[in-house]
């Protein structure tokens, strides 16, 4: 059989919910307010990226494997592609490990089939091998059919390997290395673990966190589910975009309070400070695999149900040979979720954190063969895996830890953070 991938994408009518034509178990499934791309039927390939050794550190060297990999794949797709819109022709779905010596898998999939909403046209893509040499049709694709939803489920999670009291500890420390000058900032993260039942639809919690959380990036890659409100890169004809978040404030129980949490927040000398040190990581990662780059000169309030964010929209065009995939390895890991400096907070990470982050915090998206994308980082959200009896689940949320963090304040951080994902799985 040859590796050539032949690639067909057409208009067709609407759908009324994407999600219904995932598969239950394995859902694929990049939503944002209505918008985006889901997954029919079983994949057709997978790229995947493992631990790069003992030697290794978090440089982004799973992404530029399977970078080159991807572009070797799609030089040779033959794609017709008469729709044009972001998530149309050659897609794969991405999640990319936290840290390059993760236990976990950097993965990319390609769908044999994708069904796509931007405003108010649909479309469907389906992707197959090429037969032979004079075949350029892909095999005939199935028809698109609804599964239904599985029962209501509910899953519970509770504290996993790192304890509330181990995670003000852990703080603790941090704040001594800072003191120190070891480092600037360092984003330390605590986990929750549980279980949901065998067979659970969990279809259930993309829509749910999808409906309940629409300006975030609902998203579900190989097991990893969430709602990131934090873009890390996206690349639309050619042109880059950004979005930094750091420095959060849980909103208020009425207007009031929220007026007060707002203006807390917009005049914190420590949550300024966390969110410039973020700014300017991606800022010096991005320059040299862009042109005229700019970032807006203040923060502005982005407002979610249930916090505020300090946030930063970056711009600039990108350079040529260049894909959102390569960006998102020069990107990662931000200063947002790793710290200042990145290497010494990556080492600090692991001496703190009792855990393998997996893909918690790392890059989640989806590319196409013209190198556009959409990445965001891996944020609210949990990891499934099947057992013999049944799914495992793994949560984790962070804060982000300067001089002046107080370590029970910063606990308190990450139950809003776990917010969404618990009230989902209940």
């Amino acid at each position: 059989m040859s590796s050539a991938l032949v690639v067909e994408t057409r208009e067709i009518d609407p759908i009324e919910d994407l999600l219904a034509a995932a598969s239950p178990s394995r859902p694929l499934a990049w939503l944002r307010r209505g918008d985006g791309i889901v997954a029919v039927g079983e994949p057709l390939r997978e790229l995947r990226a493992s631990a790069g050794g003992k030697g290794a550190t978090a440089t982004g060297l799973r992404s530029t494997a399977l970078a080159t990999a991807w572009r070797r794949l799609a030089s040779t797709a033959r794609i017709d592609d008469p729709v044009g819109l972001p998530g149309t022709g050659l897609v794969a779905f991405g999640a990319l490990a936290f840290d390059e010596r993760s236990a976990s898998d950097s993965v990319l999939v390609i769908p044999s089939q994708v069904i796509g909403r931007h405003g108010d046209r649909f479309w469907r893509t389906t992707i197959g091998y090429q037969r032979s040499e004079d075949d350029t049709d892909a095999a005939a694709p199935g028809a698109v059919t609804d599964h239904p939803y599985g029962p209501h489920w509910a899953g519970t999670v509770g504290p996993g390997a790192q304890t509330p009291q181990g995670y003000q500890e852990s703080v603790r420390q941090a704040l001594g290395r800072i003191a120190a000058g070891e480092l600037s900032k360092v984003v330390l993260a605590r986990d929750l673990t549980g279980s949901i039942p065998a067979g659970s639809d969990l279809r259930r919690l993309v829509r749910a966190l999808s409906t309940g959380y629409p300006d975030t990036w609902a998203f579900a890659v190989d097991g990893l589910i969430g709602a990131s409100p934090e873009t890390l890169v996206t690349v639309h004809e050619r042109t880059v975009t950004a979005r930094v978040l750091a420095g959060t404030a849980g909103r208020g129980a009425d207007a009031d309070a929220d007026t007060a949490v707002s203006a807390a927040l917009a005049s914190s000398t420590k949550d300024l400070d966390e969110h410039q040190y973020a700014v300017q990581s991606v800022l010096a990662s991005l320059r040299p695999h862009t042109r005229a780059l700019a970032a807006s000169e203040q923060p502005f309030l982005l407002k979610l149900p249930n916090l505020f964010h300090l946030a930063t929209d970056v711009e600039g065009e990108l350079a040529e040979g260049e894909s959102a995939l390569d960006l998102v390895g020069a990107l990662h890991p931000t200063a947002a979720v790793a710290g200042t400096p990145t290497t010494i907070a990556i080492g600090v990470i692991r001496e703190l954190e009792p855990f393998d982050r997996g893909r918690y915090a790392g890059p989640v998206g989806w590319v196409d063969a013209a190198g556009n994308g959409e990445w965001a980082i891996a944020l609210r959200c949990a990891q499934f895996a099947a057992t013999d009896d049944d799914i495992a689940v793994t949560a984790y949320a962070g804060a982000g830890i300067v001089a002046g963090s107080d370590p029970e304040s910063e606990l308190l951080e990450t139950r809003v953070k776990f917010r969404p994902l618990v009230d989902a799985l209940a």
